[in-house]
């Protein structure tokens, strides 16, 4: 049975669709490590979905079964000699994969494509972090995927503090370029900061250091002309947002507890 809040939000006009790829719309999230992309994509789905949108939830590299077996090894922490350039033409296989077999029949058929990095990254992680030629990295990209680019690209920033501490307890979890180390890092963060400038009218900062609530709605501004509805303080899309703060709530609860007992156990 569908809920009240699905059946009212099922009801709503759906945006008007200007992007190149419509009637699809193609947005992309970027942003450095610890930025919250994750809770902001996959509420976002959500909502879209409640409001009977078809959505299509991606990441980069990966969405695939050859783009997974790619990411294993680009991520891999034991591939310590892999090569900037080798580097990259893992990603740009990963990511033609991904376009051809899930992007663009999603765009063709109609649905929103919410996709966790594209090609702003590589710009980023390999032309910046790892020193390769942007141009390089453009025509390579362009390759890949058949020239496509997002509609709209949400670039999520945070404090410097808030990026080093996710990145921090995220290089506890191995993962090959979070352990690139801090001058990488920093170097990857400027050329996001960079971005804007170049497509100012496809990509758009948000800000994370606030309430998930105050984030999500930053991300609806800014997505307003594609699903107008985002932004209309309706009473279910501010339940929704009221839903996604007590959720962020509790699970800190949840991990402060977690901690505390960890330490119990240290302690013993």
């Amino acid at each position: 049975m569908v809920d009240q809040r699905t059946a009212e939000l099922g009801r709503k006009p759906r945006g008007a669709r200007a992007g190149a790829h419509a009637p699809g719309v193609f947005i992309s999230f970027e942003g450095g490590d610890g930025a919250g992309k994750s809770t902001h994509i996959r509420f976002l789905e959500s909502m879209l979905e409640q409001a009977g949108e078809e959505v299509v939830r991606v990441r980069e590299p990966g969405g695939t079964s050859i783009g997974e077996q790619l990411r294993a090894i680009v991520l891999d922490p034991a591939n310590r000699e892999m090569r900037g350039e080798a580097e990259l033409l893992i990603y740009e296989a990963a990511r033609a994969q991904i376009t051809s077999e899930v992007i663009r029949p999603a765009l063709e058929r109609g649905a929103v494509v919410l996709c966790d990095r594209f090609t702003d990254s590589s710009l980023a992680y390999q032309g910046a972090g790892r020193g390769l030629s942007e141009e390089f990295i453009r025509a390579a990209n362009a390759f890949a995927t058949g020239n496509l680019v997002p509609d709209r690209t949400i670039l999520m920033r945070c404090g410097d503090k808030q990026e080093k501490k996710g990145r921090v307890s995220s290089r506890e979890a191995t993962d090959r370029l979070e352990r690139a180390g801090d001058a990488f890092h920093a170097r990857v963060n400027g050329a996001f900061d960079r971005l804007p400038s170049t497509d100012p009218a496809r990509i758009r900062v948000v800000e994370t250091s606030g309430k998930h609530s105050d984030t999500a709605r930053a991300i609806f501004a800014e997505l307003a002309d594609l699903f107008p509805w985002l932004c209309d303080g309706s009473p279910e899309v501010e339940a929704a947002l009221q839903d996604l703060d007590a959720s962020h709530r509790k699970s800190h609860v949840v991990a402060g507890a977690a901690d505390a007992a960890a330490e119990d156990m240290d302690v013993r």
